[in-house]
């Protein structure tokens, strides 16, 4: 005798995938990127650029994520990197949702090429988010803030060209501590990561300062270190 059949499966319930990006600038101080919803649910409301996966177009959440960036702010941002995922039944009226979060860096200076409905806030002053927002961005600058301490990360939301005063000077806002100049220039060369601009430099007449690249290898990427902050690296 056959064993009976299985009973058929219930139709799977579908959940919706989405990405968003927490978008990321420092101008002065850490700002992140915000679009008003202009659909429902939640229509109106201030949310992290973001949409649904294209699966006949994306080749994975990264890819979905650059491509939602240039969608919707015009921005090509020379750092991204996924930050976690976000998931549950009551995240999203419209049902169970999964969220696929990037973090994005870029310079101030780049700016002006975006799109213009975007509007920065402080990421310490936010206002009322749609979704799980706030909590995304809570964690995205977690991770920014936590990479600074070890890696080239800040490197990302300066310019195209800079003195290392500037670079320092994004470091220490972003760990909120200053920072010795000795020091922090002897982990910045140890990491390898900048080129001088030759004959290029900024300032006074009197002591112009020299400007800096990074390098075309370190680009997209972090470079770590076990000894960018300690003892010796704090100001005193």
């Amino acid at each position: 005798m056959n064993p009976p059949a299985p009973p058929p499966e219930a139709a799977a319930t579908p959940i919706l995938c989405t990405v968003d990006v927490v978008l990321l600038t420092l101008n002065p101080q850490l700002q992140v990127a915000l679009l008003p919803r202009d659909r429902a649910p939640l229509a109106g409301m201030l949310a992290l650029p973001g949409g649904f996966i294209h699966a006949d177009e994306d080749a994975d959440p990264l890819a979905a994520a650059a491509r939602m960036l240039r969608a919707k702010t015009g921005l090509d941002c020379p750092y991204l990197e996924q930050l976690a995922t976000f998931g549950g039944p009551g995240r999203d009226p419209r049902g169970w949702s999964i969220s696929v979060a990037h973090v994005a860096l870029v310079p101030a200076d780049l700016l002006a090429r975006g799109a213009a409905g975007l509007r920065w806030h402080p990421v310490d002053a936010l206002p009322a988010l749609a979704f799980d927002h706030a909590q995304i961005v809570a964690q995205a600058v977690a991770r920014v803030r936590s990479k600074s301490q070890y890696s080239s990360l800040p490197v990302h939301l300066c310019g195209e060209r800079f003195t290392l005063p500037q670079l320092q000077a994004v470091y220490e806002a972003l760990l909120g501590e200053p920072l010795n100049k000795v020091s922090f220039r002897r982990r910045i060369d140890e990491m390898d990561l900048l080129e001088p601009l030759e004959g290029e430099r900024t300032g006074g007449a009197h002591r112009p300062a020299q400007l800096w690249r990074l390098k075309d290898r370190r680009r997209g990427a972090l470079t770590l270190t076990d000894r960018l902050l300690g003892p010796a690296v704090l100001a005193p």
